[in-house]
């Protein structure tokens, strides 16, 4: 795939971070969070992107403390739904 049409996947159109979970071995993160009906779910101004589930948004005045949230809300629905224990791409310093 070229560039293009992975960006044309992407949530372009709002501040983001790139993908924010490492992909684990067998599954892809998104279609999980799919399943799960989770896509579009928000904890304060950050939302699970509508176009791709592996991106987390900011719908506005996102705070750091939403994003972490969100993040650990998402990684609790796959290991108890999956029994999948998933990894963040980016590092919380």
């Amino acid at each position: 795939k070229t560039r293009n049409d992975r960006w044309e996947k992407q949530p372009r159109d709002y501040p983001n971070c790139g993908s924010v979970f490492k992909r684990p071995k067998g599954r892809f993160v998104g279609p999980m969070i799919d399943e799960l009906g989770l896509k579009g779910f928000s904890i304060g101004g950050a939302q699970i992107s509508e176009k791709h589930s592996g991106f987390i948004i900011n719908k506005g005045n996102a705070k750091g403390e939403d994003i972490l949230k969100l993040v650990e809300k998402i990684k609790c629905e796959i290991k108890y739904h999956y029994g999948i224990v998933i990894e963040m791409e980016q590092r919380i310093i």
